[in-house]
């Protein structure tokens, strides 16, 4: 037996099917570990650039025999393990399985970081970004930023069991370019000058994203009474005034509605079930006005509604 076995291979070990690597070089990357244990059988896990020094690293092989079959081979070899002519020291490790650290990305929780790649912002708009996520339960909030990786979206869950459904389902896919709902069927979700839209989901650290304001940048589905930014509804055409002085329903996505004589509250949701039966409701918004209370509907497209209005 070699003098460089006896250096690189401590045989009071007892035998594990995960292998420690001493001596690497600290910029030593999976792919060399990979290179250099695999012509001995199958590899399961491996971490990298452990220890104080970043120059250790486990291997864990998924037989017992295929770890001790390369402990003895190196041991007994004249020539030593090497990785970028460094000499690797190779011993038993007392762990049974390599358990590799998670990044904050891969820690499950209710709020998804979606990065939304080969668009610009403005491309996807929150409404669609909602509508996707929507296919998996409830979404609470949403809020859209630009970032150095791209355009991305913050969407919160209820619970992390939903975020980790949509996440397993979503990540990696692309969105589609038109809508299967029933009620979007002619509406297209992407502007024409975007090729893909795909999808890279992980998740985030925060439970509970603070929304200050509707807006098309954020939405709070939760709370009906955040006050309104003006961008969070688009397309809205002032009612016009016909010839008979009575107020024409306006060629627009989005009804103004007076509400009158109110025997109870009417919160977002009421509005939302009672306009719901005319077709899909993007998005609501409830002010006070003039000492009343209005409120804005707006539909993909112009809603099959008459409404009646009083003099």
């Amino acid at each position: 037996m070699s003098t460089s076995g006896q250096h690189q291979f401590r045989y009071t070990q007892t035998p594990s099917k995960v292998l420690h690597l001493r001596n690497l070089p600290w910029e030593c990357i999976e792919e060399e570990l990979v290179e250099l244990c695999k012509p001995f059988g199958k590899i399961v896990n491996t971490r990298c650039n452990v220890g104080a020094n970043h120059n250790q690293a486990f291997v864990e092989f998924a037989d017992l025999n295929q770890a001790i079959n390369m402990a003895t081979y190196f041991a007994s070899s004249s020539e030593p393990a090497q990785v970028r002519g460094k000499t690797v020291y190779i011993q038993y490790s007392n762990r049974h399985e390599v358990v590799n650290n998670k990044g904050p990305g891969d820690v499950p929780g209710n709020v998804l970081l979606a990065t939304i790649e080969g668009v610009e912002a403005g491309d996807v708009s929150i409404d669609v970004i909602h509508l996707v996520f929507s296919a998996f339960g409830f979404v609470h909030k949403v809020a859209t930023f630009e970032k150095a990786a791209g355009f991305q979206a913050l969407i919160q869950f209820s619970d992390v069991e939903t975020a980790s459904a949509a996440r397993e389902s979503l990540d990696g896919r692309s969105i589609p370019r038109q809508s299967l709902s029933p009620f979007y069927l002619w509406k297209y979700l992407l502007p024409d000058h975007v090729s893909s839209c795909n999808l890279r989901i992980s998740y985030s650290a925060h439970r509970d994203l603070s929304i200050k304001f509707q807006s098309h940048r954020s939405r709070d589905y939760t709370n009906p009474y955040l006050p309104v930014n003006p961008s969070a509804i688009e397309g809205f055409v002032q009612p016009a005034v016909g010839p008979d002085g009575k107020i024409k329903e306006p060629e627009s996505n989005v009804l103004l509605a007076s509400i009158e004589n109110m025997q109870y509250v009417v919160t977002v949701d009421v509005l939302h079930t009672v306009f719901s039966a005319f077709g899909t409701v993007q998005k609501i918004a409830i002010f006070e006005k003039n000492g009343g209370t209005q409120a804005l509907i707006q539909y993909p497209g112009r809603p099959s509604i008459s409404l009646e209005t009083n003099d």
